[in-house]
């Protein structure tokens, strides 16, 4: 079966509402990544649960990018790797120039076995010779897979690289859309490596997963973040778009999220439709909201936390 070279499904004409449907099998794509990569029109699939596909490349024991982001650092320790994995921070281009990479990249802990940790820029050419050079240093064979949540950038990482290494003359289908890729992708780099892209690992509690596409543009940043610095007195309620509320009192916060999102603070109460939490947050801790980004608490705080219901927080040492 031939596949298509932007989402890795076998490709097929006989059934139109089926993935892989495309109307001549001599195309390279199939008609969704048609759209996505030409008219930027996203046609949603139902989820999977690609686990299976993590533990049959884990067995395989060949190097792992594990690719993920500033905004979404966390996540790690529930991927069941026994494989090297070189951990691969993109979109370096979004970070807080206030943010120094070294001492970022030492804050990053996890029980997996990570043999070494960059952070690179896909968009800005930042780091791709280092880490080209580090693929080439630990692969245990030509075939290098990469792996991370959906939205992580892991597709315009391969793209990056093949057009700085190899000859391939293909892209793989990108989107910050949910569920782009839906099947292992071969990508022959040069004679030397062979990139392989997974589907996104889906993460139930983000709020990417439940956001529509005009949201996405939202959550997702686009350019250098420039952290929100807030200095409560007294009671004040801060909200973040229709994406989740905080209920602050005498504490000290920094927002790190994308800067098109609308922050307001108000100081009535004011009826709110989303799932509360009453936390503690200790001293020099970041409330992560998954999907969205973190706020770092300066001083202990006791907070109301409201979101959109089935989406999940974490508490952690701060990062920053």
């Amino acid at each position: 079966m031939i596949k298509c070279a932007g989402c890795g499904v076998n490709l097929q004409s006989d059934f139109p509402d089926k993935e892989g449907y495309t109307k001549d099998l001599n195309n390279k794509y199939c008609e969704r990544c048609f759209n996505i990569i030409h008219y930027n029109k996203y046609l949603k699939v139902p989820d999977k649960d690609y686990s299976q596909i993590v533990k049959e490349i884990d067995l395989k024991g060949d190097l792992i990018l594990l690719v993920t982001d500033f905004l979404n650092l966390y996540n790690l320790d529930e991927l069941d790797l026994h494989s090297p994995v070189l951990l691969v921070m993109t979109k370096a281009d979004i970070l807080p120039k206030s943010v120094i990479k070294e001492h970022l990249l030492s804050k990053i802990e996890c029980k997996l076995n990570v043999v070494d940790k960059i952070i690179v820029s896909s968009k800005n050419n930042f780091n791709l010779d280092l880490l080209y050079n580090k693929i080439l240093k630990y692969k245990k064979s030509n075939n290098v897979y990469v792996i991370g949540y959906t939205n992580a950038g892991k597709s315009t990482l391969i793209n990056k690289m093949v057009k700085n290494y190899g000859f391939h003359d293909g892209e793989i289908t990108t989107s910050n859309l949910p569920s782009t890729t839906l099947d292992l992708i071969y990508t022959k780099v040069n004679d030397n490596l062979t990139l392989i892209d997974t589907p996104g690992l889906l993460d139930k509690g983000s709020m990417i997963m439940k956001s529509s596409k005009e949201e996405l543009k939202k959550i997702t940043p686009k350019k250098e973040i420039r952290p929100i610095i807030y200095q409560i007195k007294g009671k004040q309620i801060l909200l973040i778009d229709d994406f989740f509320r905080l209920d602050l009192e005498d504490t000290n916060i920094i927002c790190y999220m994308s800067n098109d999102l609308n922050f307001r603070r108000i100081y009535k109460d004011k009826p709110c439709h989303l799932k509360c939490y009453d936390l503690k947050i200790e001293a020099n801790k970041d409330l992560v909201i998954k999907g969205l980004g973190f706020i770092t608490f300066k001083k202990e705080s006791y907070v109301k936390l409201w979101l959109v219901d089935n989406t999940r927080y974490l508490i952690r040492d701060s990062i920053v």
